[in-house]
C-alpha cells in the first residue's frame, strides 16, 4: 500500500475539489441525528451553496447511506446514527489508556485503516496510536476479503502498537483480542456474543464483526502490531442483503436489540479492553485469555472442515489450546491446527 496522504485518498473518485473534499462528512455530521434540515439551512450553516449541499448528499448516497429528500422539509437520514468524534472517544477512556496513547484519529474515508497505521512509524514500546474511519473504501479482512459498511454503519478501528520485545504466543493474539472485543460489548451490556476460531465475532451463526491482525518486527528488538477490528453497527437491510448474496450471514448490533449502544462509548471501550489486554498479553501470553474464549468458543463440539493449504481436514472442533490452536478430534486422532479456514460442516 503506497503512503498516500489522507487528503489524496479522500479525494480519489469525489465530485469535490480539494477546498470542499470533507463537505459530504461535514453534512453527515449535521444530519446524524435523523432530523430533517433543509437544503438552505445546510447551506447556511456549512457557508456553501446548495448546489454543493445536494452534491454531497448524493455522495453520501453513493457510500451506501439511505438519504430522504422530501420538498419543504428537506433532507435527512434514514436512521440516525452517531458520528464518530475523536474528543468524545478520548474523553471516555480510562486515565490509564489516555497515558498510553500518542495520537488518537478520527477520518472520514480512507481506503483501510490497518494499510494507513502499516506505512506510519510505528509508537514508542509499550505505548500506542488509534485510527479509525466514518467509511473505508478497501476495508479488508482475512485473505483479502473486503469489508462493507456505510458510514455510520459500524466501527473500523485500527490500534497500532509497539512491544519492547516479540511476546511469545504471539501467533494467537488474535484470540486474545478477540477476548478484549468481548469484554468491550459486555461493559456496554452487549451479552450472547461468541467468537469463531481464529477471528470472527458472531451473535448466533451470523457475523457481527472479525479481527485483522499484522506484524512488523526486527529480530532481538521491538515488535509491532496493528490490530483492526470492525463491528458492524448498523447495515441497512439493503446492505444485509448484498452481503448474503455473496455467501455470507452479517448482523449488527440493531439487529440484535443493541442499536442504543454509543459508537464512541463502544470506541473507546474497545480502545481501553486491547490497550489492558495487549500489556497483559505481552506479560503473560494467551494464558489469561484462553478460559473467556473457551466460555465463548462457537465452534466446540461440532462438526467442521478446515482448510489448510491444499489439504482439509474434518473432525469435531474440542476447543483450543494453550497457544490457541484449534483442536480437531478426527478418525486418526486429534490434530492441532495453527492455521487455516474453518467452517462448520452442514451434512454432519
Amino acid at each position: 500500500m503506497s503512503a498516500r496522504s489522507h487528503s489524496t485518498r479522500a479525494q480519489r473518485g469525489s465530485r469535490f475539489g480539494a477546498a470542499d473534499a470533507t463537505l459530504p462528512a461535514r453534512v453527515f455530521a449535521l444530519l446524524a441525528d435523523g432530523e430533517f434540515r433543509s437544503g438552505e439551512a445546510l447551506a447556511a450553516s456549512l457557508g456553501v451553496s446548495r448546489s454543493a449541499v445536494w452534491k454531497a448528499v448524493e455522495a453520501l448516497r453513493e457510500l451506501g447511506l439511505e438519504v430522504h429528500a422530501v420538498p419543504n422539509r428537506g433532507y435527512r437520514l434514514a436512521r440516525a446514527c452517531e458520528a464518530l468524534d475523536a474528543t468524545r472517544i478520548r474523553a471516555a477512556l480510562p486515565r490509564e489508556t489516555n497515558a498510553r496513547l500518542e495520537r488518537l484519529d478520527v477520518a472520514w474515508s480512507l481506503e483501510s485503516t490497518n494499510a494507513e497505521l502499516a506505512v506510519r512509524a510505528a509508537p514508542s514500546p509499550g505505548t500506542g496510536e488509534v485510527l479509525l474511519a466514518e467509511y473505508q473504501t478497501a476495508g479488508r479482512g482475512r485473505r483479502g476479503r473486503s469489508w462493507l459498511a456505510p458510514p455510520g454503519g459500524a466501527i473500523c478501528l485500527s490500534l497500532g502498537w509497539s512491544f519492547e520485545l516479540m511476546p511469545r504466543d504471539v501467533g494467537a493474539l488474535s484470540l486474545a483480542i478477540g477476548v478484549c472485543v468481548l469484554r468491550a460489548l459486555g461493559r456496554q451490556g452487549v451479552e450472547g456474543i461468541s467468537l469463531k476460531w481464529p477471528n470472527d465475532v458472531l451473535s448466533g451463526e451470523r457475523k457481527l464483526g472479525g479481527i485483522l491482525i499484522e506484524l512488523r518486527a526486527e529480530a532481538s528488538g521491538p515488535a509491532y502490531v496493528i490490530v483492526g477490528i470492525g463491528l458492524n453497527v448498523a447495515l441497512g437491510r439493503e446492505l444485509i442483503e448484498r452481503i448474503e448474496a455473496q455467501g455470507n450471514a452479517p448482523a449488527d448490533l440493531r439487529s440484535i436489540g443493541a442499536g442504543h449502544v454509543s459508537r464512541n462509548a463502544l470506541a473507546a471501550d474497545l480502545i481501553a479492553a486491547c490497550t489492558e489486554g495487549l500489556l497483559e498479553f505481552e506479560r503473560h501470553g494467551l494464558r489469561p485469555f484462553v478460559e473467556e474464549w473457551r466460555r465463548a468458543d462457537a465452534l466446540r463440539g461440532r462438526a467442521v472442515t478446515v482448510q489448510v493449504g491444499e489439504s482439509a481436514i474434518r473432525g469435531i472442533a474440542r476447543g483450543i489450546g494453550l497457544a490457541g490452536e484449534l483442536m480437531v478430534e478426527t478418525p486418526h486422532g486429534v490434530e492441532k491446527i495453527v492455521a487455516g479456514e474453518v467452517s462448520v460442516r452442514r451434512d454432519a
